[in-house]
Parts: C-alpha cells; sequence; structure tokens
C-alpha cells in the first residue's frame, strides 16, 4: 500500500505563532504514525508562486493521512495556524 504525504505551504509573518502549532500539532501526528520528512522557511522555488514555510509529512497510507487531518487533535492545532497564515495543503498519495 503506498504511504499518504501531506505537503503544505504555510505563509505567514508570525514565528511565535508557528511554534505554538507545531508544539500542539507534533504529538497528534506522533499519534497517527506520521514522520515530518521536511520543514524548510526558505525553500527553493523553482517554478511557480507559492511561498512560505515548506512541510512535508509521510503517513503509512493516505486512509491515516485523512484520519490525521479529520481529527479532533488536529482540528484544535490547525485552529492555531489558521488564525495566523495562509496555508495550501494537500494529502497526496505515494507511488
Amino acid at each position: 500500500m503506498p504511504k499518504g504525504y501531506i505537503v503544505a505551504n504555510i505563509r505567514t509573518d508570525d514565528m511565535d505563532g508557528m511554534k505554538r502549532f507545531a508544539e500542539a500539532s507534533a504529538p497528534v501526528i506522533a499519534e497517527y504514525g506520521g514522520r515530518v520528512l521536511a520543514r524548510d522557511p526558505s525553500p527553493d522555488n523553482r517554478e511557480g508562486s507559492v511561498g512560505g514555510i515548506s512541510v512535508l509529512v509521510e503517513f503509512d497510507d493516505v486512509e491515516t493521512a485523512r484520519r490525521f487531518y479529520e481529527s479532533a487533535g488536529y482540528t484544535s492545532a490547525k485552529a492555531i495556524r489558521e488564525a495566523i497564515a495562509d496555508t495550501d495543503l494537500r494529502i497526496v498519495s505515494g507511488v
């Protein structure tokens, strides 16, 4: 079964708020077996105009990534991020 990934680009100037979001989301990511593979505040954008902090989180499969995203724990953490940032986020299936 292919891995599931959350790919996010987060645009914010509130790094203290992002620290609170990371602290709130980390235990929920771990609860669902997720692994943060990349977190880069200054990615090397080669194409397109999406900027911000790039984050890549791996889960055992797409369904687990969806359950994580829809969980009460992540919904609570997500509220912190939504108050301070604009985000593009997708769940994708590995190959």
